[in-house]
């Protein structure tokens, strides 16, 4: 259960966790391991969600005390135990027993078995099964003292179900919805090739569907069976937890089948598993390839990561799985340079993280995750990694509970729509080497919140729904009190409610900057019919009628004094063409047709201001467009450096002190200055009054800085 003091984390302190599976050893070995862990000042394990088949190794036939020697070994140490479910990894038997459980990524073809999540966890049968070991191992464990909480599932939401009873209950979903099918021809727009129906029977499989309103609800629909599926498992759990224990899953955020702002609302706290490339990928400024879709690239990609899982509820969270040595396939290996594991751990805690759990303890020497190191590798003997996650240990030791009840600070906030990542996955806007990018929404994201690192601020990332619910329940005025500059990031799809919504925050002081797919559809993916931006043209004394994409990046220079915009200042992928109606010009490309367009606006509305960008800016046109629309950053009042490696990130304690992270993402060192007296948290034979600090090749300092000192 949450402390509502401690802002969402669930227990005291910092914790450092590694995800432990005895069970993979080929010999035993867990008290050297335990020992280890202890030594390594790791105070959190995570166990048993892998396992079904050791679990249940036989229809009925349950294996439950392989566990107690772990359990009890871990709390001897002062170990705490998160107990996993193990329903997304099932076993042999099942499938064999009930080849109907498989799930279907397309209708009648079945997912092959010989991975993982291959099963409709909708399927009555499979949910039997399951619930019959969750609570087989719930009744044997929950009850051990070393047991803090449990993680329901593992990444849910990979699949996207077509079976026939899911396809069957999507249908009962749309009558709940629509009441009949006029109402769903009209909201869909089914006389377009003559797709109108009379009955619905008629309603086709979503294999061949091209109405992006029918993808839109069969998206919407498929995350609310995750949500389900995990509500499901945690009402299982409260009959067995006590009072103090919490219930969370691990997300992969890509996930097509996942809304990480519904899923999370049955939960204690939020957790995420954010994976990242490393070594050059993190030297700032770098602009390397994401190593795969489920990973990042560079700090900011990095630091977007964990402002997206505070998002899932406000809150703080816990990272539940996080790069130990290299992640990924052997061609991909990429272990950290020295220092970098050290500078992500308080990355991630200075964004709102209360534990840093790797995948995993030690490297397996078999199955699909060879190399996937873990803090020991295949020797299982403690190397570089394992000394280097000690000293992450001994930080986190050192900083006690002082960051209990700490919030990440922000300068700008960018609004998050699912609807609208639905919506542009099945219509991307964007092309990559030619072929349309199911990415494009987060590429939007990416972009601005690219622009706010790069400026030296620091973002928050809302989810609409979690704007439109403060309005509701604190009024618009609390909206710009708390977010001051609201970026609408490719907000696509946004019903009457939400436009209206953003024209009040602007008019009554808010600054909100508009973008390429800003306000263009309804909340069914229909483009409105209306001069774009739809319902907010007039507050932005701004609109477009063409849209184009481009091939390659268009220059962008500066029509104000009050913009500076160096030579690298381009548009990227897509240009909107912008014709002012009152608003005035930032920027303008240079170009022989778009230079016919502003490439930036900006208007007085009411109170506030509406600034709309017609592009997807380069990092550079970002980090300048921030540097004007913010004040100066929040945390430059205790901490200055002219050094471009450095990131800076704060947060706010309950007492009203400020605790500052520094790192240095590069192999020179740095130097920032302390503004104020602070104290080191680190370090605690130390403390600053004013002076200038260095910062080593991928170092990392923080600072506290007491209230009015």
């Amino acid at each position: 259960m949450t402390d509502s003091s401690n802002a969402g984390a669930p227990f005291a302190g910092l914790h450092l966790g590694v995800a432990y599976y005895p069970e993979y050893h080929r010999t035993p070995r867990t008290d050297r391991d335990l020992s280890l862990m202890s030594d390594a000042g790791i105070t959190v394990i995570r166990v048993g969600e892998s396992v079904w088949s050791t679990w249940e190794p036989r229809d009925g036939d349950f294996h439950l005390e392989w566990l107690t020697p772990v359990l009890d070994a871990a709390h001897a140490r002062g170990i705490r135990v998160i107990l996993g479910t193990p329903t997304y990894a099932v076993p042999p038997w099942l499938q064999v027993s009930h080849p109907e459980l498989a799930g279907e990524r397309r209708t009648g073809q079945r997912i092959p078995w010989g991975a993982r999540q291959e099963v409709d966890y909708t399927h009555p049968a499979f949910q039997f099964y399951a619930e019959r070991v969750i609570r087989q191992i719930l009744d044997r464990h929950a009850t051990h003292p070393a047991v803090i909480g449990f993680q329901v599932d593992n990444e849910p939401g990979l699949e996207l179900f077509h079976n026939h009873a899911v396809f069957t209950r999507f249908v009962r979903w749309l009558k709940a919805r629509y009441t009949d099918v006029a109402t769903l021809n009209e909201a869909w727009g089914l006389t377009y090739w003559s797709h109108r129906i009379d009955d619905w029977a008629e309603l086709w499989r979503p294999d061949g569907n091209t109405f992006p309103q029918y993808d839109l609800a069969w998206r919407t629909f498929q995350a609310e069976q995750t949500r389900d599926f995990i509500r499901w498992q945690v009402q299982i759990v409260d009959d067995y937890r006590r009072p103090e224990q919490f219930v969370t899953t691990c997300l992969q955020y890509p996930r097509r089948g996942l809304d990480e702002r519904t899923v999370t609302e049955p939960l204690d706290v939020a957790a995420g598993n954010p994976y990242y490339g490393v070594q050059d990928h993190l030297e700032i400024g770098a602009t390397k390839k994401q190593p795969n879709y489920w990973t990042t690239t560079g700090v900011p990609g990095l630091i977007r990561q964990a402002d997206r899982i505070w998002a899932s509820r406000q809150a703080r969270y816990l990272v539940t799985e996080t790069n130990a040595q290299s992640i990924g396939t052997i061609d991909e290996t990429l272990p950290p340079y020295p220092g970098q594991l050290r500078q992500i751990a308080w990355t991630f805690v200075s964004r709102g993280a209360a534990m840093i759990e790797y995948w995993h303890w030690h490297s397996l020497p078999y199955g699909a995750e060879t190399y996937w190191g873990g803090v020991l590798p295949h020797s299982l003997e403690p190397g570089r990694i394992y000394t280097e996650i000690s000293q992450i240990g001994a930080d986190f030791a050192a900083a006690g509970v002082t960051l209990d009840g700490y919030r990440p600070q922000a300068d700008v906030t960018l609004l998050w729509s699912t609807p609208s990542r639905f919506a542009l996955q099945f219509q991307p806007p964007f092309q990559t080497d030619g072929q349309a990018d199911e990415e494009s929404y987060e590429h939007l994201i990416d972009a601005f919140h690219r622009g706010v690192v790069d400026s030296g601020r620091q973002a928050r990332i809302l989810h609409v729904e979690q704007a439109e619910r403060l309005v509701l329940d604190s009024g618009v005025e609390a909206l710009v009190r708390d977010h001051p500059i609201l970026v609408a990031a490719g907000t696509h799809c946004l019903s009457d409610a939400q436009l209206a919504i953003l024209r009040q925050y602007a008019r009554a002081g808010g600054h909100l900057i508009l973008t390429p797919r800003s306000a263009y559809a309804d909340e069914e993916a229909r483009a409105r019919v209306a001069t774009a931006p739809a319902g907010l043209d007039g507050a932005a004394g701004a609109r477009y009628e063409e849209f184009s994409v481009i091939d390659a990046e268009v220059p962008v220079r500066s029509s104000h004094p009050a913009l500076s915009l160096t030579e690298d200042a381009s548009a990227r992928w897509w240009i909107d063409g912008l014709i002012t109606t009152g608003a005035q010009e930032l920027a303008r490309y240079q170009h022989p047709r778009f230079g016919d367009f502003p490439a930036i606006t900006t208007h007085e509305f009411g109170a506030g201001r509406v600034t709309t960008v017609g592009c997807v800016p380069s990092p550079a046109l970002a980090a300048a467009l921030i540097e004007w629309a913010a004040p100066p950053p929040l945390a430059s009042a205790l901490i200055t450096t002219s050094a471009p490696a450095i990131t800076i990130t704060s947060g706010e304690l309950p007492t009203g002190a400020v605790v500052v992270t520094v790192s240095n993402w590069g192999w020179g060192s740095a130097e920032v200055r302390l503004e104020r007296a602070a104290r080191d948290l680190l370090d605690t034979t130390k403390h600053h009054d004013g002076e200038q600090v260095k910062l080593d090749g991928w170092g990392v300092r923080v600072f506290v800085f007491q209230p009015g000192s």
